[in-house]
């Protein structure tokens, strides 16, 4: 679903940006293989837990889990502070803001990150639209913003609902890898959220849009793997993650049944209570995708809001010990 656009309130842009528009719009301009510019990235720059990576092979690696706030997207249209904080409550680690936040004034940015550091939270990856990944003005902006978040990954929430073709598709995946290219000497990569539609094979060759987006982009661009669009569509979900390894760096864990939407189905029931098989998709992500971190999301359920986000941390953690 393409999610709606809401743009809390905010004081007004008063402060100078952290890095220079003027070095970042010259390196635009500079064509830099993708892979010299990973090397320029030190270390694990992928990975989601620096301190569970380095306290030896015997402690088990921790995978955060956190909320796509979209899940919860009327509250915080209304009170972005207050939804933080009920959030952090609930007992979630990490929060995922979608394409509004590109509105944001540097210092919101900024309080934003204070309110999330004292409450515990992070934000490994933000949603966002093409603009973020058009050298200029449009990327220099999402980097600031994301680099003030503390964000990983700048993942394109989707790609419009026209009918781009194979070549359509194939120039996206060019742009999206200058994108790669321009993000990673400032910590940051790009990334893509599948849709349903995704996954339908194009009609010039037969090829599913996923499997184009995979092969023409580097092993830097991370893909986003939505859970119950894949099950929607009736694609193999273990399936695509093996044939992606080290590449499914997040996962959206939402659910989907079959049946209608008035009746609680489709993509209204809580994680855990659909078809997807989630104990061979972690299993999958977790030795062979590459995850680092998981995040919850709940377009509607007969809860509200935040109970439902609440039911779903408490269906996830059950899956987890019983696992």
């Amino acid at each position: 679903m393409v999610k709606a656009d809401f743009i809390p309130a905010m004081p007004q842009h008063t402060q100078q940006a952290d890095f220079s528009r003027r070095r970042f719009l010259a390196l635009s301009g500079m064509a830099v293989p993708v892979v010299l510019l990973a090397r320029s990235v030190p270390g694990r720059f992928f990975a989601a837990s620096d301190t569970a990576a380095s306290a030896g092979p015997k402690a088990a690696k921790k995978y955060p889990i956190g909320l796509e706030l979209y899940s919860v997207r009327e509250a915080l249209a209304k009170d972005l502070p207050g939804t933080l904080r009920e959030v952090a409550k609930i007992g979630y680690e990490t929060v995922e803001f979608y394409a509004p936040y590109y509105g944001w004034s540097i210092p919101y940015a900024k309080d934003v990150r204070r309110q999330m550091d004292d409450l515990g939270l992070c934000c490994y990856s933000t949603h966002n639209h093409l603009e973020s990944f058009t050298p200029g003005e449009g990327m220099t902006k999402a980097i600031e913003l994301n680099q003030i978040l503390g964000t990983r990954h700048l993942i394109l929430a989707s790609a419009g609902r026209e009918d781009k073709g194979l070549e359509g598709w194939k120039k996206l995946c060019e742009q999206l890898s200058t994108a790669v290219a321009q993000l990673l000497p400032h910590g940051l990569t790009a990334g893509f959220h599948n849709h349903q539609t995704e996954w339908k094979p194009l009609k010039e060759g037969g090829q599913r849009v996923m499997d184009v987006i995979a092969a023409n982009t580097p092993k830097e661009f991370t893909l986003q793997f939505d859970v119950g669009t894949c099950m929607e569509a009736g694609a193999d979900p273990v399936a695509w993650i093996t044939a992606n390894p080290g590449r499914i760096r997040s996962v959206h864990l939402k659910d989907w049944a079959p049946g209608r939407p008035e009746d609680e189905k489709g993509y209204r029931v809580l994680f855990g209570e659909g078809v997807s098989p989630w104990a061979e998709i972690i299993t999958a992500v977790e030795s062979v995708g590459g995850v680092e971190f998981y995040l919850l999301e709940q377009e509607g359920s007969r809860y509200p809001e935040f109970e439902t986000a609440r039911r779903c941390l408490d269906h996830w953690k059950k899956f987890r010990q019983q696992a």
